[in-house]
């Protein structure tokens, strides 16, 4: 099952507070695990072409099934055929910061993309919209972020007191 409208609205609103704690003017997507936008929100001020970068980088991220860090990485490795993937995808591919696979278990229900800030303002803010997901009690039920290889990793943003509602339901 994907993420739900309800909980993408909630994790958006989460991390938009977290950017303004930041001082950053952020754009956040977060799409379904088909790479199709739920929520896109800009907030004032927030740059322009962020408005398209962040559902860019979430559809990639959810087609991929590997988060921005991990794109970027293919992307350097194989410059040729990372070119060529807009074609095959029939949507733009954009490898980078702030990009985050989103799961329950092993299972990818979404993905969450920002934009706007600097690279590691867009991941920060990425990272507590994750905390979001993984508030739920139950580990089987949790939503999940990739680790560093592949392996999923409980995420809460660095924050112990993690808002938001079980996302497992």
């Amino acid at each position: 099952m994907s993420l739900t409208l309800d909980e993408a609205r909630v994790v958006s609103a989460r991390v938009r507070e977290r950017a303004a704690e930041l001082g950053a003017r952020i754009t956040v997507a977060i799409v379904d695990d088909g790479g199709h936008l739920q929520v896109l929100d800009r907030m004032d001020g927030a740059p322009p072409l962020s408005a398209r970068i962040a559902p860019a980088k979430a559809s990639s991220v959810a087609l991929f099934h590997r988060d921005g860090s991990e794109l970027v990485r293919l992307q350097q490795a194989w410059p040729a055929l990372f070119a060529q993937m807009d074609h095959l995808a029939g949507t733009p591919i954009v490898a980078g910061a702030g990009s985050r696979l989103i799961r329950r278990g092993d299972v990818v229900v979404g993905a969450i993309a920002v934009s706007g800030g600097k690279p590691e303002q867009d991941d920060e803010c990425a990272d507590v919209g994750l905390g979001i997901c993984s508030s739920a009690p139950s580990a089987a039920g949790r939503v999940q972020r990739n680790g560093p290889r592949g392996g999923a990793i409980d995420r809460d943003g660095g924050r112990g007191d993690v808002r938001g509602r079980d996302v497992s339901q």
